[in-house]
């Protein structure tokens, strides 16, 4: 019997993502939430990514009675930034009034860079973090989380991944996360991590 899980998100690299994550699954189904676009956004204001997650998920599940809703928040964690962007992540461009032309990761990227211009290469230490929640009828069910350590190169690389992905490195594999291949990247990246981990508890207790 195949089932359906519901994402919050209409992020097409997220999407993608979770896909990936799913594809040994072929009895699961990972879909957009119906109407999405048309739904008011909740706030996101919670201290961290689990708390931004859980309340994404509960909000959202509201909306498909009797289904599993899933929602995540992920970001990245500077070392030299004191770990930011952190949860302002998505937004760290707007929050720091970076004046610069282009879309909204191309900005972030650039202000990164920008924060870290006086920072030492051996400061550049970095790890990317997710948290995901599953609800169901406006209650969290469960939480799972992943996360992946790198660094942070002075001048992006690869035209794959989105977010930070450019300037994301890898040093055990000598690539940043958007040089990678989609099945290597689902293997270690804390979006893949943190949902394997999810999917195995939702099977514990759908048991």
């Amino acid at each position: 019997m195949s089932q359906t899980i519901y994402v919050a998100t209409t992020n097409p690299g997220k999407l993608r993502d979770f896909a990936a994550a799913a594809a040994s699954r072929s009895k699961l189904q990972i879909v957009p939430l119906p109407g999405l676009g048309s739904i008011p956004a909740p706030s996101e204001d919670e201290p961290d990514f689990e708390g931004n997650a859980k309340r994404k998920a509960v909000y959202y599940s509201r909306f498909a009675p009797g289904e599993i809703v899933i929602a995540d928040d992920s970001g990245l964690e500077v070392d030299a930034l004191d770990g930011a962007p952190g949860v302002r992540s998505a937004r760290y461009a707007d929050d720091m009034n970076f004046d610069h032309p282009g879309a909204t990761d191309e900005r972030n990227n650039q202000c990164l860079l920008a924060q870290l211009a006086t920072a030492s290469v051996t400061s550049r230490l970095a790890r990317y973090r997710c948290a995901l929640a599953a609800a169901s009828g406006g209650a969290c069910l469960l939480t799972a989380d992943g996360a992946v350590q790198g660094e942070i190169l002075s001048h992006p690389r690869g035209s794959g991944g989105f977010g930070y992905d450019p300037l994301f490195y890898l040093p055990e594999l000598g690539q940043t996360m958007a040089e990678i291949s989609l099945t290597v990247k689902d293997r270690l990246s804390h979006r893949g991590l943190a949902f394997r981990r999810l999917l195995s508890l939702l099977a514990e207790i759908g048991e």
